[in-house]
Formats: structure tokens, sequence, C-alpha cells
């Protein structure tokens, strides 16, 4: 999962989900077909419910255009990593790994 520059700060009103996780976010990007997605959510899941304070939000890239172009997503899945203060501190562009979910999460709870 890439580091960004951190700028980009996101609230559940913008993301238009679920509360943002007390520690960090998990925000998934997917569509209706897509099979990488499906088997994304599984592993975000999984890791969301592993670590305390840590939540996972799924948004229909379809139905969220304004959001899609707005934060250059342009494939799904697409996963941003938020910390606590909603800063997108990892991003990623396809399946990702679980351990790579992991090392994501320590940076933007530990970073």
């Amino acid at each position: 999962m890439a580091a960004t520059g951190g700028a980009d700060r996101l609230d559940a009103a913008t993301l238009g989900a679920g509360p943002l996780g007390r520690r960090a976010t998990l925000v998934q990007f997917s569509s209706a077909f897509c099979q990488p997605c499906r088997a994304t959510r599984a592993v975000l899941a999984e890791v969301a419910a592993m670590v305390d304070g840590v939540a996972h939000q799924e948004i229909d890239a379809e139905g969220r255009l304004d959001l899609v172009r707005a934060l250059g997503v342009s494939g799904t899945p697409t996963v941003l990593v938020l910390d606590a203060e909603g800063r997108v501190v990892r991003r990623a562009t396809g399946q990702p790994r679980r351990v790579d979910v992991i090392a994501a999460l320590g940076a933007a709870i530990g970073g």
C-alpha cells in the first residue's frame, strides 16, 4: 500500500458511509461486478474486526462518482487507510494482501 502526502481529510459525512473508526478507517471503493472487490471486502472486514477502534467502510464507486473523481480513484477495488483524524495515510488499488493491510494500519495508528 502506497503512502500518500496526507493532505486529504475525510469524514463520515463526506464519505456518506457509517461512522469512522476511533483509531483508523479502511475505506474500500467497490463496483458491483468486481470479483477482487469481494475478496478485498473479506480481508478488510477481518482485519478491522481484529483491531480495536478500526472501522471498514465500503463505498459503491458507481454511486459516488463525485467522490471517486475528487479522490482520483481509477479502479476498483481501491482502498484508502485513514488515521484517526481522517487523513489518507495509505492508498492501494487492487486486491490487498492481509499483511499489507495490517502494516498500513500500523502506520495509520502509530504514525
